[in-house]
């Protein structure tokens, strides 16, 4: 296991040095859990995941473990070459016997399988997974990365995996809130505690302003909800009115925000001072009802919640409310490249994708734009 824990020592040296962060912590987890996760797969395996460590967060590297995990379970499911000995024993020239078709065999399984709760850590014995086109395409590009490390490195002869066709991806029309939707939804955070009673309503006080904080901050600088539970307080700068956030990859980032957000920071920061956390918490900006560090589902759970008040005909989450700011920066700017660079897109083409189709508005105008008989 040494020639994998090489890869990943300077991290954790560096991050042992310093105050850790949230995003430090989440690292040493995710390293932590990548040597468990690799433990599971052939030997061979470690020299991939070596390699990809200076490009890629450790994040992605456990996803691409999972994923390639998967890969490796399945052969030895389906396939007769590969039942007779422990996936932790296989060599590496094993993978120049499998065909094109066994890529594609593999692609079908994908859409649906189960896996035991030794892969996953959860309590059920069994869990179903089922992939739509976005998570299809991961998976496959995970295992298109794998083997083009090897072929590159002529450690296998044939990559089979170039063969066959990644699946398609098909544009599906952005959900967002409606400026009116918007507005129903802030409102109903704020004042939607009147109707209730009981614990309900308790539980609706004690973190009314903790909720609208969130959700205008969602709303209004379009941050992730990861980048949103991972800010600590002291990444709030009320004298230029921005905050730091750690983008995807790892990068920093001040994403600066409006008079909305900064009151309902400020209204939610009173009510914090009077919270003593728990140990390990102290610096995080928004806390659970446990005085802990609110974790993305909690966020996304919290988000549905009053959603469902506002609008039934839509299935609003923390990255509906991403694409609600975006829709309403481009409309207001016309800048493709603002929206980008606020939203921390690397490629502009996929802001554009997203944002530069056109709106409702426009369609509405060309309902009214032909007309099937002269007045």
């Amino acid at each position: 296991m040494a020639d994998n824990n090489s890869s990943t020592e300077n991290t954790l040296r560096n991050m042992s040095g310093r105050s850790q962060t949230y995003h430090d912590q989440k690292d040493i987890q995710n390293i932590l859990q990548l040597r468990e996760v690799l433990k599971t797969m052939p030997r061979f395996a470690r020299s991939y995941f070596r390699a990809i460590e200076p490009t890629t967060s450790t994040r992605t590297r456990l996803s691409y473990a999972y994923d390639v995990r998967t890969f490796f379970r399945f052969l030895q499911e389906e396939n007769p070459i590969f039942q007779k000995t422990d996936i932790v024993e296989w060599p590496i020239e094993l993978l120049d016997r499998l065909e094109a078709t066994d890529i594609e065999e593999y692609q079908e399984f994908l859409k649906v399988y189960d896996i035991d709760k030794k892969m996953t850590g959860v309590s059920r014995e069994v869990s179903r997974v089922t992939n739509g086109e976005k998570g299809l395409k991961r998976k496959m590009s995970a295992i298109r990365s794998f083997f083009a490390y090897y072929y590159k490195r002529q450690m296998i002869t044939r990559n089979p995996t170039v063969l066959v066709d990644m699946p398609k991806l098909h544009e599906k029309a952005i959900v967002r809130l409606d400026d009116d939707e918007t507005a129903a939804l802030l409102d109903y955070i704020e004042h939607g505690g009147d109707k209730l009673t009981g614990q309900k309503k308790m539980y609706y006080e004690k973190t009314r302003l903790r909720d609208l904080a969130i959700v205008t901050l969602l709303l209004g600088t379009g941050i992730r909800v990861s980048e949103c539970v991972g800010l600590d307080v002291q990444d709030v700068d009320f004298r230029n009115n921005g905050i730091r956030v750690v983008r995807k990859g790892g990068s920093e980032m001040i994403v600066y925000f409006g008079d909305e957000v900064e009151k309902a920071l400020i209204d939610y920061l009173e009510v914090r001072d009077g919270i003593t956390p728990v140990a390990g918490h102290e610096n995080a900006l928004f806390y659970s009802t446990q005085r802990k560090r609110m974790g993305v589902q909690a966020v996304e759970n919290m988000v549905k919640k009053y959603a469902r008040e506002v609008t039934t005909q839509k299935k609003i989450t923390p990255h509906k409310l991403r694409s609600t700011y975006g829709t309403a920066l481009y409309r207001n700017t016309g800048d493709i490249y603002l929206v980008a660079d606020v939203l921390g897109h690397k490629d502009v083409n996929t802001t554009r994708r997203h944002y530069a189709a056109m709106d409702d508005d426009r369609r509405r105008s060309a309902a009214r734009a032909v007309r099937l008989r002269e007045d």
